[in-house]
């Protein structure tokens, strides 16, 4: 129980690491000390917004993929590739089977590090995006 707590807080930190990482980049690439109040307020949503959507997005993908939703792509691949090497045809299998198989090979993967880490950035981005349409918007 305390090993499995231990690797839960490491994955939640390189979670985090990344994304402050990729946060970092998006203030040092928009030039953060240089620019006003305002400007720095839409810097720090942008570089709370973007690993937030990136981090989610690849949770998303994450979970489609291991669901199964990607193997027809590998399937379609497979079969272009048996059709033109000679005899290929004999290794041929229903889409069913091979499914069945990919997925009792897969190992089921615990993701939700990389989701949670992503919905907090998104949500402190959406907050400073308010903050910002509220203080500094004039329409």
């Amino acid at each position: 129980m305390k090993e499995d707590r231990k690797a839960t807080l490491i994955k939640y930190g390189i979670c985090f690491a990344i994304e402050i990482l990729i946060a970092f980049l998006v203030i040092w690439s928009k030039g953060f000390f240089t620019q006003s109040a305002s400007v720095n307020l839409q810097i720090l949503s942008d570089a709370f917004f973007v690993p937030g959507v990136l981090m989610t997005l690849m949770a998303g993908l994450l979970f489609v993929s291991g669901e199964g939703g990607l193997l027809a792509i590998g399937f379609i691949l497979r079969n272009v590739v048996l059709a033109f090497i000679p005899m290929g045809r004999a290794k041929h299998e229903l889409y069913a089977d091979y499914r069945a198989r990919k997925l009792s090979e897969a190992k089921k993967h615990d993701d939700r590090c990389i989701l949670f880490t992503g919905l907090f950035f998104l949500v402190i981005g959406i907050i400073l995006t308010i903050i910002w349409c509220v203080k500094f918007y004039n329409v």
